[in-house]
């Protein structure tokens, strides 16, 4: 169980640029224990760059970040051991099976006893019986799938998942709302990008609505849900 008495990410005033273009333009968040936050958007709003600073990935050109208690400018190390990040893309290496990568994350998290929950996600994720092929020819929903798994595994602090509903079928969408729901019950702290709506509301209990890089809004689940959380979503983006 993981005990926070404060808040476990905490980010004032994050600004990414490449180049000319700024991906984040002054975002603002704070995140708590046992609670789950979407980062709701279009593609091209910012919630991958936003991710991928918190993982610990990419370094904000301005503002500051605090993961777990440690500022990602000065302790970048310290946060990536206390979170698990499924990108949006890529992080699969193709000759390895879904094992091999369980094993290889379980060696550099330095982890004792995995074996039973690295079976029990891939079952739940229905990979156990592709677990001893190489995923070279694994579709995009199923590398998604393995993703969260490995994000997931070692029970961390601090939850990023980057898209990922996107492309995986309802076997999938249901393992990750679980995963997420196992997560918040162990107290912690859990993000998730996506532009779906509906699982955004199902998944979290607040949802920081992104457009062009920017903060539009952060609503609870309850002012997203039905027909009338569908308008006012649809006219913070237009």
């Amino acid at each position: 169980m993981h005990e926070s008495s404060g808040p476990v990410v905490v980010v004032r005033g994050l600004r990414v640029r490449f180049g000319e273009v700024e991906a984040v333009a002054g975002i603002d968040l704070t995140a708590y224990a046992g609670q789950a936050t979407a980062l709701l958007g279009r593609n091209g709003a910012g919630k991958s760059t936003t991710m991928r600073v918190l993982a610990g990935v990419l370094p904000p050109t301005e503002g500051a970040a605090l993961v777990a208690g440690h500022d990602l400018r000065t302790h970048s190390l310290a946060a990536r051991q206390a979170t698990g990040y499924c990108p949006d893309v890529g992080g699969l290496v193709p000759r390895a099976t879904p094992w091999e990568h369980l094993q290889l994350a379980a060696r550099l998290r330095r982890l004792d006893d995995w074996e039973d929950r690295g079976r029990d996600l891939l079952e739940r994720f229905e990979l156990g019986d592709v677990a001893h092929r190489v995923t070279a020819g694994f579709s995009h929903g199923m590398g998604r799938r393995l993703s969260v798994v490995l994000a997931a595994l070692h029970r961390p602090a601090v939850l990023l998942l980057d898209e990922p509903f996107d492309g995986v079928d309802p076997v999938g969408v249901e393992a990750t709302l679980e995963v997420v729901a196992d997560a918040r019950a162990d107290g912690a702290c859990v993000l998730v990008s996506t532009h779906l709506r509906e699982l955004a509301v199902e998944a979290c209990s607040t949802a920081l609505v992104l457009r062009g890089g920017s903060e539009v809004a952060q609503l609870s689940a309850a002012e997203m849900a039905g027909e009338e959380g569908a308008r006012a979503y649809r006219s913070l983006l237009d």
